[in-house]
């Protein structure tokens, strides 16, 4: 298992494993987590540390009573795959409004493709 880093000044939290650091940032406003951005280094990727960091920004969310909104799309992805439990009645809402984010209705997802 993973030790898991919280540094509140930053709004982030990071992992370390074999040498390579994953990082997980978030924005903090009233009571509302937005998951922003989610990182791990293609060396230490498909290992579950981004899982390990979705995890503790869950957990830390239900401590201090804050509801998530994942606006990156490993957190949309991620939370579409481990519903909370009914822990969050607007869940379904705020992950509707993050894909609205991801991929406004005027752009096609293909769009500025890869060069």
């Amino acid at each position: 298992m993973l030790q898991i880093n919280h540094d509140r000044q930053a709004h982030r939290l990071s992992a370390e494993f074999e040498g390579q650091t994953a990082l997980l940032d978030y924005e903090l406003e009233g009571k509302v987590m937005s998951i922003t951005h989610t990182r791990v280094p293609r060396p230490i990727g498909g290992r579950g540390v981004a899982a390990e960091l979705m995890r503790s920004a869950l957990a830390l969310a239900t401590t201090n009573g804050w509801t998530v909104k994942p606006v990156c799309s490993y957190a949309v992805g991620y939370m579409r795959k481990h519903p909370s439990g009914g822990t969050d009645a607007h869940l379904e809402e705020l992950l509707d409004e993050a894909l609205e984010e991801s991929f406004p209705a005027s752009d096609s997802p293909a769009v500025g493709g890869v060069n």
